[in-house]
């Protein structure tokens, strides 16, 4: 597999002095699926930030096969797709076509293709009806898949998802959980869920003091350092 994120002694201050990235060193293979846990203020927020350029440290980190340098932010932003905790962060146009289209729309479709492109992205999670609904009046599980759709629908290459099962009950976690398990696009999984985790994701990476202090089976790196919080998504472990 080749590699779609490569990052190799990541350092970023806020501040001088105060060091949040303290020399990381990451990679992810196209089509993986890798959790991401880390206490608060662990480094894992600001790490995942620089993945599409909105903070820049210093040390060696490249996307898509790409430097993160501003020649390139552009593109590298259209393949990282950023699925927010609050989906509600993330829908803000009338109708669930309209917020679904409107990434295409920013990138020069035109409304025709852009609409063809939404439709076809919104059937991939399961949402083929009512498009002229408004989104405000979804469930907390549709809204997800409606924001999800608007990320898939400008074709990413990695998909970041923060804290997704926060406003889930069990069975739309369960379909979250079956959905994101059709999907072809790397992923980088925040989550405090364990069992979500190791339902999903084959491998997880823990950050502690700015560095990623393990990588390997996510089963290990939750015994390591005792992250099993969470219930069982009632489903069977992703493979290894």
């Amino acid at each position: 597999m080749s590699c779609i994120v490569e990052a190799r002694g990541l350092r970023f201050s806020y501040q001088p002095g105060r060091e949040i990235l303290r020399g990381v060193d990451f990679h992810l293979h196209r089509g993986e699926s890798v959790a991401v846990f880390g206490r608060n203020g662990s480094g894992k927020t600001t790490f995942l930030l620089h993945l599409n350029g909105i903070l820049r440290g210093e040390g060696h980190l490249r996307v898509c096969g790409l430097p993160v340098e501003p020649p390139h932010l552009q593109h590298i932003r259209r393949k990282i797709g950023f699925l927010f905790q609050d989906p509600e962060d993330q829908l803000f146009r009338p109708t669930i076509l309209d917020d679904v289209a409107f990434g295409p729309l920013q990138a020069g479709l035109s409304q025709a293709d852009a609409a063809q492109r939404a439709r076809r992205a919104l059937a991939s999670v399961g949402i083929e009806e009512d498009l002229g609904r408004a989104p405000y009046h979804l469930s907390s599980g549709e809204k997800q898949r409606v924001a999800l759709a608007g990320i898939l629908a400008v074709d990413p290459e990695v998909l970041i998802l923060d804290e997704p099962t926060t406003h889930l009950d069990p069975p739309a976690r369960r379909a979250l959980l079956d959905l994101l398990r059709t999907l072809p696009q790397a992923k980088l999984v925040v989550t405090h869920d364990a069992a979500f985790a190791r339902a999903l994701c084959p491998r997880a990476v823990f950050f502690d003091h700015g560095r990623a202090a393990a990588d390997g089976p996510t089963g290990e790196v939750i015994r390591r350092f005792g992250w099993d919080l969470g219930s069982p998504p009632e489903t069977s472990p992703a493979p290894h």
